[in-house]
């Protein structure tokens, strides 16, 4: 049984992990601690368990053998290395920080304590991704040389129950978020295409405000990688209604995502109409990936270098839209 503690409700998926992990056989959910006492306190209470308004303390008790960090991202850094110290094993929200040297920093701090460490990818792990890395790998669209992914939602778009959107007010707070749309929701299509594409190389990224609340609402990225891919990365918090898209274009075929469904047009497929294949079983969830390797060493499918390049491409955008010009990746 792994013991964790949960170290802040500040993400909107604190509750989604929490969820998560009381449903996972193997965590026993054990502590709670919010850099927002009260907020934590309440948690706590829902969750029946105790609260320590004490991260120190709570990293040297010996009863915690892991922490899930759902805290504001400028924290991270701090939370996830003082745990590393303490031979915690870690559990992250994306991203892990706003910049590749403090990326590095933390992974140094991991090293030699024999400490586990995932960080929440979780479409690395769909469908989708899987049936479109092995297309991508088998050769079936040729030579690729084009992806869009686009990721939105209506979180900053007022009703009559939410006059400033769903959202939460803090998640346009850019000293604790480091940015809006493009660093949080624009994470899935970043790792989603620097897996399927590479090593990014370079970027050129607009980062804009509908709603004006000091962050950017809607976005996109231009990602230039070593393969010769070229990625249209694109981020929302103020559509409605827009699906989840993944486009892969290739010189002997076309595959296009759609939600969860998938079409494909290839020259092993045919190219007259579109083929809605059957898609290849989800892997485990980062958090059950993080589980089995802490108590089974299996070796999990999501990377320090998914990390490093997520965090890389997004220190590149927030450049290239301050200096309004292509940011290269060295």
């Amino acid at each position: 049984m792994i013991r964790v503690a949960l170290l802040s409700k500040w993400h909107v998926h604190a509750v989604d992990y929490a969820r998560e992990a009381s449903e996972n056989p193997n965590i026993s959910i054990s502590k709670v601690w919010d850099e927002d006492v009260e907020r934590g306190q309440v948690w706590a209470k829902e969750l029946e368990v105790p609260f320590d308004d004490q991260l120190e303390r709570v990293l040297s008790d010996p009863e915690i053998d892991g922490v899930i960090v759902t805290s504001p991202t400028n924290l991270h850094k701090e939370i996830i290395m003082a745990a590393a110290n303490h031979g915690k094993h870690i559990y992250t929200e994306k991203v892990l920080s706003f910049s590749r040297k403090d990326d590095e920093e933390i992974f140094s701090s991991l090293e030699n304590t024999g400490v586990k460490f995932m960080i929440s990818l979780p479409r690395l792990t769909s469908r989708y991704y899987l049936y479109a890395q092995k297309i991508i790998d088998d050769g079936v669209l040729g030579t690729v040389n084009m992806i869009r992914c686009r990721v939105a939602h209506n979180g900053a778009v007022p009703n009559e129950d939410h006059p400033n959107g769903w959202l939460p007010e803090r998640f346009f707070d850019k000293d604790q978020c480091g940015g809006g749309t493009l660093i949080d929701l624009g994470a899935h299509p970043i790792y989603l295409a620097n897996r399927l594409a590479g090593k990014p190389t370079a970027v050129s990224a607009h980062l804009h405000s509908l709603m004006g609340r000091g962050v950017d609402d809607h976005s996109v990225a231009t990602v230039e990688y070593e393969s010769g891919i070229l990625a249209m990365l694109e981020a929302s918090f103020v559509s409605t209604g827009s699906p989840f898209q993944l486009e892969i274009y290739g010189t002997d075929g076309t595959l296009m995502v759609e939600g969860n469904e998938a079409r494909i047009k290839s020259s092993t497929h045919g190219m007259n109409e579109w083929t809605y294949p059957d898609l290849p079983t989800a892997i485990h969830s980062p958090l059950q990936q993080w589980v089995d390797d802490i108590l089974h060493q299996e070796k999990p499918t999501i990377k320090k270098e998914d990390a490093l390049q997520l965090t890389a491409v997004n220190e590149a955008a927030a450049l290239s839209h301050k200096h309004e010009k292509r940011i290269t990746i060295k």
